[in-house]
């Protein structure tokens, strides 16, 4: 397992160089100016030597290796740089931001999971049935559903219709202080949202395999020897047949980063969603490339994960074969 993971870290990092590196080149392709961006309102009525100062001061004049090379040996220390547009330090911005985004990517892919893990097995358990049709059915309606969507329906039902939940941030307005209770509420409709739109592929992974599953031999020969059908179907069924649904970890973790952005805009979650989007279209060079290492490293992360959590289920799957 410690020589799986260290191959991988190592692979991880020209993949990583690459992406920096894009980033930069991109954001040079870019129409939008940073400097504009960075001067704002003043930028109207400054002259062109006070913009070309400013350029000048940014180091957005410098030619594009030399601004990327200049960030990663700095980012590599530890000094991400400074933030044009949020005006501090890039890591002060991350530092701020990703434990909410983590915290709302973490309870949306933990619903997901149980909750897909749940119907997956009550579905395949009666395959064609009633129950197995009706969630199946929208399973695949809620699968094609963009994420935004889903949000706003939630809003308009939970916050309008019932009053029953926040619509947005992470307090109650006018409240100047954070606690549990309000944290705890306001997550819920955002969480909500973000777990249904990853649900449906990990119940149809679960469907599909404990169904497969019960049709194999040593199902069979567990209830031929009598074995009560509750213990066939999770000690025995459920086991084979997650195996296909944790490849579908990794694989799910850029679809769950892209759905927390488009989530957390749509209820003002005070996540890396915002820096994400100011980043982009303020060209904020230092800020988008550590965001976009961030997500990088997530997917590569995931990846890891689903290999790892294969080859603890299945010991016939070796590690560092």
């Amino acid at each position: 397992m410690a020589r799986m993971a260290g191959r991988r870290t190592l692979s991880a990092a020209p993949v990583l160089l690459a992406v920096t590196f894009g980033v930069f080149a991109i954001a040079a392709l870019s129409p939008f100016d940073p400097v504009k961006a960075y001067a704002g309102t003043a930028g109207l009525t400054a002259s062109q030597a006070e913009l070309d100062q400013l350029r000048i001061n940014l180091g957005v004049d410098r030619p594009l290796v030399a601004r990327w090379w200049d960030w990663l040996t700095s980012a590599l220390t530890g000094d991400l740089g400074t933030s044009a547009v949020m005006r501090q330090p890039v890591a002060d911005v991350i530092a701020e931001r990703v434990g909410w985004s983590a915290l709302l990517a973490a309870c949306a892919f933990t619903a997901a999971v149980l909750a897909g893990t749940a119907l997956g097995v009550l579905a395949a358990r009666r395959t064609g049935g009633p129950l197995d049709r009706a969630v199946s059915a929208l399973a695949y309606t809620l699968e094609a559903a963009p994420a935004f969507w889903l949000a706003l329906l939630a809003i308009w039902f939970f916050s309008v219709r019932l009053g029953a939940l926040p619509s947005g941030g992470l307090t109650d307005a006018g409240s100047d202080t954070v606690t549990f209770a309000q944290v705890a509420s306001h997550l819920v409709l955002p969480a909500l949202v973000l777990g249904v739109s990853q649900l449906p592929w990990f119940f149809l992974y679960v469907r599909q395999g404990v169904a497969d599953a019960l049709g194999e031999d040593p199902v069979r020969g567990a209830r031929a020897r009598g074995l009560a059908e509750r213990r066939v179907l999770l000690g025995h069924a459920l086991r084979s047949g997650m195996l296909p649904m944790l490849t579908l970890v990794g694989s799910r973790v850029p679809e769950l980063i892209t759905g927390a952005l488009l989530v957390e805009t749509v209820f003002s979650w005070p996540g890396i969603a915002a820096a994400t989007v100011q980043a982009a279209t303020s060209v904020d060079f230092p800020l988008l490339a550590a965001l976009t290492v961030l997500a990088t490293a997530a997917v590569l992360a995931g990846n890891l994960l689903s290999d790892l959590l294969y080859g603890l289920a299945d010991p016939r799957v070796g590690f560092d074969g």
